[in-house]
């Protein structure tokens, strides 16, 4: 038997944070924690996302009327059989994980059998803003390795926000994300001046529902689904258009589903990306498991919020350091 708590947490941004859907300035988070009899703790958390048809109500009535059966006690491959928003299976999985290494005393790294973690080096964020705004921004963060700049915006200035930025980090690592803000019109144009700034990857160009043409055109530079792929039972729907695939949590269900994703991605010939909402450090724990399975890595979320939980993962500029087991595995 455990006891649940569903908590409904507010974090606010450092600043507006905007992408190609709008822009907010917090982070609306939902955590798990499951308490066993022996006073063992584990925690989860999740962002549940509008784009998906989530909420944070309909998420926390999903738990809520799950509670009895999270409450008797279940595995982590028995959570999709009881709770329906994605969302709220990673809380609910990530709590599982957390409360198994510490009723153990096994780290989650060693109970998923992968090797320990060392420290990362994440993207930065850029939101989307004027090409002289973006631009300077890019300047002020000269120091970090990659930064990750949202395009899509529906001015048709993205090529001008690209030559701009690359002229002001003239040797820094890009990687661009639509948030499927760009028409199969403009694809072709604009991943070739992707190519002519030397952009490292482009992430969900087109809408998920209108990406054919990246099956039908010759891609420049590696072309990462984010939308377009959730989990390894839609893996046939991105092979062949996509290089690279975006594993968060929250569109995952969770740790465990990450980890399922991430070997049959993987088996398809798929490079992987490990992404992140804007959330805490509790969330970017678990991510960081899959994230030392990827080439791309995108846990910048703390680096957004105007503040962090205590603990959290401690992070040197872009550098970001194993999770503390007190927070999270």
């Amino acid at each position: 038997m455990v006891k649940l708590t569903i908590a409904h947490e507010t974090w606010p941004l450092a600043g507006s944070f905007a992408i190609s859907r709008g822009a907010k300035t917090t982070a609306e988070v939902l955590t798990v924690t499951l308490e066993d009899e022996g006073g063992a703790v584990g925690r989860g958390e999740c962002v549940p996302y509008a784009r998906y048809g989530e909420s944070v109500p309909a998420v926390m009535q999903a738990l809520e009327a799950a509670r009895s059966t999270i409450e008797a006690g279940l595995t982590r491959d028995q959570v999709p059989d009881v709770i329906g928003p994605y969302a709220g299976r990673n809380a609910l999985d990530c709590a599982l994980w957390d409360l198994e290494a510490k009723r153990t005393g096994t780290p989650a790294w060693q109970l998923a059998g992968l090797a320990q973690p060392g420290p990362l080096e994440t993207a930065y964020t850029l939101g989307i803003d004027t090409p002289e705004v973006m631009a300077e921004a890019a300047a002020k963060n000269a120091e970090r390795p990659l930064l990750k700049l949202k395009m899509g915006a529906s001015d048709g200035r993205d090529a001008e926000r690209l030559r701009a930025i690359r002229a002001s980090v003239p040797d820094m690592r890009l990687i661009i994300d639509a948030n499927e803000g760009w028409s199969p019109q403009a694809l072709p144009g604009l991943l070739e001046v992707c190519a002519e700034i030397d952009v490292a990857l482009v992430e969900q160009p087109l809408p998920a529902d209108n990406d054919g043409l990246l099956a039908e055109i010759d891609r420049p530079i590696p072309v990462c689904a984010d939308e377009s792929a959730h989990d390894a039972a839609g893996l046939h729907k991105v092979v062949g258009k996509y290089d690279v695939v975006n594993i968060k949590l929250d569109k995952t269900g969770g740790l465990t589903n990450a980890l399922h994703f991430a070997e049959a991605a993987r088996a398809e010939g798929l490079d992987l990306f490990t992404g992140c909402m804007v959330a805490t450090s509790l969330a970017m724990a678990p991510a960081m498991l899959v994230a030392g399975l990827s080439s791309f890595v995108d846990l910048d979320g703390p680096l957004l919020l105007a503040e962090d939980r205590d603990p959290a993962i401690r992070f040197d500029g872009s550098l970001m350091h194993p999770a503390p087991p007190e927070l999270w595995g």
